[in-house]
């Protein structure tokens, strides 16, 4: 149905940034806006589009949504797109061969609803068309959203993906109800007021730090298991739900432990 307002104001929303990791047409960029809008979500980042931004085909293909993709931010990597953000999810129609945690659309939307009212900032990771997003971009999620579909058919398309995790959060958002499991990450952490969840660019610089040694201790030296044993570490650490001060003490331990040895 094509009955919309553009001439309403663009007001920025509250809710998760979406993260679009390496679209390739700018007519599903555009119709994934459409989607946002639909369930009240603007703020769109874009991880190295294909066919580069802006991209006329995305605002026509928009339906409207005409602030929602002129006011995208585009990124180089997946992991600057998520630097500043406390809590991410991965949407994915596919169990991938590495230990996180599954939710439903409706278990996340509860889980960022609390999360943000407690003045975290959230994201939602979407794939490429074709083949979805990579276990490096999975690694720097908090959690994995699978939407509940027909298991002998479960591909949906970019916009379908956006709608279908962006309504639970429209829901959430209206009825206030706290969709969380029992092993939240929102509102069932006690955290003192001197700290806050760490964002991701602290963890990015915790794993740098974390792997610069273990590379210079040996720990590393299988040039073929490399990739998979840091991939596996960092989402170890990611599951962990750090503070940005659990990461300097962190980060405090290896420089100790680093200089205890070398002594």
């Amino acid at each position: 149905m094509a009955g919309t307002d553009s001439t309403k104001p663009f007001e920025p929303s509250p809710g998760p940034a979406v993260i679009l990791v390496e679209p390739q047409l700018g007519e599903n960029i555009g119709m994934a806006a459409r989607a946002m809008l639909n369930c009240g979500l603007t703020e769109l980042r874009l991880v190295s589009p294909r066919d580069g931004w802006p991209n006329e085909d995305a605002l026509s293909a928009s339906a409207g949504a005409d602030g929602v993709v002129t006011n995208a931010k585009v990124f180089d990597t997946t992991a600057d797109a998520v630097a500043d953000l406390h809590l991410v999810f991965a949407a994915t129609a596919r169990p991938r061969d590495m230990t996180n945690r599954i939710v439903t659309p409706t278990q996340a939307a509860g889980e960022i609803l609390s999360f943000m009212e407690d003045g975290g900032a959230a994201g939602i990771l979407f794939g490429r068309e074709a083949k979805g997003l990579k276990n490096d971009d999975i690694a720097l999620s908090d959690a994995i959203i699978m939407v509940p579909v027909n298991p002998a058919f479960s591909s949906l398309n970019l916009a379908q993906a956006v709608f279908a995790i962006g309504h639970e959060w429209f829901k959430a958002g209206l009825s206030g109800e706290d969709a969380m499991g029992q092993n939240g990450v929102g509102g069932d952490l006690a955290m003192p007021k001197s700290t806050r969840p760490a964002d991701k660019a602290e963890l990015e610089g915790l794993f740098g730090h974390l792997e610069d040694e273990l590379d210079a201790s040996g720990f590393l030296h299988v040039a073929e298991k490399r990739p998979v044993m840091v991939r596996n570490i960092r989402n170890m650490l990611q599951r962990a739900g750090l503070t940005e001060q659990e990461v300097r003490s962190f980060r405090g331990i290896i420089s100790s432990l680093v200089t205890k040895r070398r002594q």
